[in-house]
């Protein structure tokens, strides 16, 4: 009978063994995986260089509304009186009103500073992402409004819905310490 219980103890210290190797095996791989996840973080991100305003942004993220919201880069701007990307150029006049603006949210605040210069300023409750400004400004200004990703909104999805739609492929994965490509400067950096 002693044998009996030696065999049986044999076995149930094979099953227990096996068992905590099992289970150290899937924490040790559990644990690289989510390493892996938190470390190596990456985010998407538009090229506001390769950007063409096509509208899609809007349209095609998972998030209404749309994660993609207008940048104003302040140091390209020319505080202009007659904004490309803040009035309709057919606008009747130069005046605030919901008809002579381009945004068909009204997103975009104009505030005077001194004649003949005012300074924009996007509010991002509002804006939709559909790139109209960004298009009149880039036609008729000298580019200071683009588009960009807000991670604080953004589900970070691992295949963008937009980026798969993108017809100048602007949208692409980032490290999260990049996050933000904003235009800085008049030419497309190397």
């Amino acid at each position: 009978m002693e044998k009996k219980n030696k065999a049986q103890s044999r076995r149930k210290f094979i099953e227990n063994g096996a068992r905590l190797s099992l289970l150290l095996s899937l924490g040790t791989v559990s644990f690289a995986a989510l390493r892996k996840v938190t470390t190596d973080d990456y985010v998407w991100q538009i090229d506001p260089f390769k950007c063409t305003q096509c509208g899609r942004c809007a349209t095609e993220c998972v998030m209404t509304p749309s994660a993609v919201k207008c940048i104003h880069a302040f140091d390209l701007c020319g505080y202009c009186d007659l904004c490309g990307g803040y009035l309709k150029p057919d606008a009747n006049a130069r005046s605030t009103a919901a008809e002579n603006q381009l945004c068909p949210t009204a997103a975009i605040e104009r505030r005077f500073i001194e004649e003949p210069y005012f300074e924009y300023h996007i509010d991002e409750d509002l804006c939709i992402g559909c790139a109209k400004c960004v298009a009149g400004c880039t036609s008729f200004g000298n580019g200071s409004l683009h588009l960009q990703i807000m991670h604080h909104i953004c589900v970070n999805c691992n295949e963008c819905s937009i980026a798969r739609v993108c017809p100048n492929d602007a949208i692409s994965r980032v490290p999260a310490s990049e996050a933000y490509k904003v235009k800085g400067d008049w030419t497309n950096p190397a």
